[in-house]
């Protein structure tokens, strides 16, 4: 079960590290609304990593919820404008804590968490089940 676990925070680790990359370059390279929605979408599925990552044995719709409480909360906070005091004197906490308050992020935490939870969800079985075949010689 060690190597198991080990295996598990090896992928989580790196799917962090693919998705910080993919999201700051949506942010930084590609306009839009729609882009926007990505990013904050991928925000949700850090969160996801990183708690996974910290708890591996938790319970996977456990961490989707936490990951969607955990950016809601951080979303919610905006509307104090504390963040983005934070970002005056601090400019890259933008990039964790945001400015600006909006209900549609709300909605791409939704799905971001929904979608990594279903991803997991699903390499895990593959996983168990021998898609995935190592070399047994």
């Amino acid at each position: 079960m060690p190597s198991t676990l080990t295996s598990r925070r090896s992928a989580l680790l790196i799917a962090a590290v693919l998705t910080v990359a993919l999201g700051l370059a949506i942010h930084f390279f590609v306009p839009g609304d729609l882009a926007s929605l990505i990013a904050d979408a991928l925000y949700t599925v850090l969160v996801y990593l990183v708690l996974a990552f910290i708890l591996p044995k938790a319970q996977r719709l456990w961490i989707a919820l936490a990951a969607f409480a955990v950016s809601a909360a951080i979303e919610l906070a905006q509307l104090t404008g504390v963040p983005e005091q934070l970002a005056v004197s601090f400019p890259p906490s933008r990039l964790i804590f945001g400015t600006t308050f909006s209900a549609l992020d709300l909605v791409a935490y939704e799905v971001g968490a929904a979608a990594v939870y279903l991803a997991d969800r699903a390499l895990s079985r593959t996983l168990r089940q021998g898609g995935i075949t190592h070399n047994r010689k």
